[in-house]
């Protein structure tokens, strides 16, 4: 079973993007739950074939802190 990575991100609009690791599959939505719904999508999507796949979301924090 193949296992695609993507790297998700808060979005400077808001929302949220996901970029795939080693693949070209990009995604972006509002929220975490309609992220994980377009991921999936986009990866059956990308890959024409009927092979089941593990998706790991690999979510990166950013804050900012002023001192």
């Amino acid at each position: 079973m193949e296992e695609v990575i993507f790297l998700v991100e808060e979005s400077h609009e808001g929302g949220y993007t996901a970029k795939a690791l080693g693949v070209a599959i990009f995604s972006e939505a509002d929220t975490m739950e309609q992220l994980r719904i377009e991921v999936v999508d986009a990866v059956h999507c990308h890959f024409d074939d009927e092979k089941k796949r593990i998706i790991r979301l690999h979510i990166v924090k950013e804050e900012i802190i002023a001192a």
